[in-house]
């Protein structure tokens, strides 16, 4: 099942063209990952695809709404609801509990309970092997553990996909593996989705598909 389709995207800043009419389809349950040179347009891409951006010309459809259409308030309540984002810098909030960075976006939603949110929260750190580390504050975590809880974050919405900038970029050789077969585990026991950006050759490989980018084009 087609889960997001890009068509045409085209984005400039000034008068540099960075991306030049995108056309993508990303599948339920898919892994993609999109590689190529800094500068070639992969970041920029996904901001857009993840409406975190709007492109110059273009559509991005996501599960049949055309988010292109959505007002800006709409338009956040969607990207909360249904995309979860992985950044090379985790990003969590310092003076709270791996628990509470996980459930953040349940609390912006406001959709569920707090009760029904912590459990889908502790569910997930459970599922990623940090049932001893909730009440541990990001400082008290490894470099690999705190990237795990911002999976969990982004995941804590059950969101229909993850979108990943060079999420082992600030990991060591072990840790990036470990995070890298984390993401297929989620595939398989989640059929969750993702589209990631690295610079890995070892992820980029082992995704069902990798799309190379170059001067602002697709190479599939």
């Amino acid at each position: 099942m087609t889960l997001l389709t890009a068509h045409g995207i085209t984005r400039s800043y000034g008068s540099l063209q960075v991306l030049k009419g995108i056309d993508l389809q990303i599948q339920q349950g898919e892994i993609v990952a999109i590689v190529g040179a800094s500068g070639a347009g992969k970041s920029t891409l996904l901001h857009i695809i993840g409406t975190l951006d709007r492109p110059d010309s273009g559509s991005v459809i996501i599960q049949g709404t055309d988010v292109s259409a959505l007002q800006e308030k709409s338009l956040a309540q969607f990207r909360n609801e249904r995309i979860g984002f992985v950044f090379q810098f985790h990003n969590l909030l310092a003076e709270f509990s791996a628990l509470e960075n996980v459930c953040m976006p349940g609390y912006i939603a406001s959709k569920k309970s707090e009760k029904e949110i912590k459990e889908r929260g502790a569910f997930l750190l459970d599922l990623l092997g940090l049932s001893s580390r909730m009440d541990h504050l990001p400082s008290q975590l490894s470099g690999g553990e705190q990237q795990r809880v911002a999976v969990a974050r982004a995941l804590l919405n059950n969101p229909a996909i993850i979108l990943a900038d060079e999420p082992s970029g600030n990991l060591d050789s072990r840790n990036a593996e470990d995070l890298h077969r984390l993401f297929f585990k989620l595939r398989d026991e989640l059929n969750q989705t993702f589209v990631i950006v690295t610079h890995n050759e070892q992820l980029s490989e082992m995704a069902d598909r990798r799309i190379m980018m170059r001067d602002g084009l697709m190479e599939i």
